[in-house]
């Protein structure tokens, strides 16, 4: 028989428990990073330049370590540093990734190779290692992917190809982690407000606007809160489940 579940209060709560968020030092990874200190959880903020993540490390204190590297080709690393730091590792977020943009017909085999080896390849890796390091305990990994994933756009081909490789491979991943007591999800999002976003692409959010029904833009604080809860008890019975968090904009027909 399952365990009895938790309290209300408690369906959210991640003391004890000890997380990484890859690309932390970002607009999206470190609101995620900061929600789920905020949670309880000592958080390990991933990057590639240990100076960008210094003032977030500044805010979660003793609950919060640094690791920098390569997501694909230090996954192992990463991983040990949350066991070093805490002991133990409980959550992993994959939200590292790259976004460049591209018409088709102009993207080089170099800039593929690039694209899935950091935004697929690299989850695959931390996925593989989280679950060693887990092993015996159970835990959540929550994957970012994008509502690219699910319908496409003009000059993102390879960056949609690679999140639609990782919604597939969060719901293979949570068939064969699942008897190990690992859950495997995915979020994904639509258009994050980041700085200088209506300055550099207005046209881009405009748009955005009058197509999501709840009229805005997301916040860092709307991807992480859906972190926090596939992360946590609350979603203690989910796992291959990708959940859109985009206003509202892929109810849209497109014919």
């Amino acid at each position: 028989m399952p365990a009895s579940p938790p309290p209300v209060d408690r369906l959210l709560d991640l003391s004890g428990r000890v997380a990484i968020v890859t690309g932390a030092s970002g607009t999206i990874g470190g609101g995620i990073a900061r929600r789920l200190h905020e949670a309880g959880a000592s958080v390990v903020a991933h990057g590639r330049d240990a100076a960008r993540l210094e003032p977030l490390l500044e805010e979660l204190g003793s609950g919060g370590a640094a690791a920098v590297g390569d997501v694909q080709r230090e996954a192992s690393a990463i991983c040990a540093v949350a066991v070093d730091s805490f002991g133990r590792l409980d959550v992993v977020v994959n939200n590292a990734g790259i976004q460049p943009v591209a018409p088709l017909p102009s993207i080089g085999d170099d800039a593929l190779e690039e694209m899935f080896r950091v935004n697929a390849v690299g989850v695959a890796a931390m996925t593989r290692e989280a679950a060693a390091s887990m092993a015996g305990e159970g835990g959540a990994i929550v994957n970012l992917a994008s509502i690219e994933a699910l319908q496409p756009a003009f000059d993102h081909s390879h960056y949609a190809a690679s999140k639609a490789a990782v919604v597939m491979h969060t719901r293979a991943a949570a068939l064969e982690l699942g008897p190990a007591g690992i859950r495997v999800n995915c979020v994904a999002p639509g258009l994050v407000e980041a700085p200088g976003i209506e300055q550099s692409w207005p046209e881009g959010v405009a748009r955005w606007r009058a197509a999501a029904p709840l009229g805005r833009l997301g916040q860092p604080s709307d991807v992480a809160d859906a972190v926090l809860f596939l992360a946590s008890p609350a979603a203690r019975w989910i796992t291959g489940a990708t959940l859109v968090v985009d206003g509202g904009v892929l109810t849209h027909n497109t014919w």
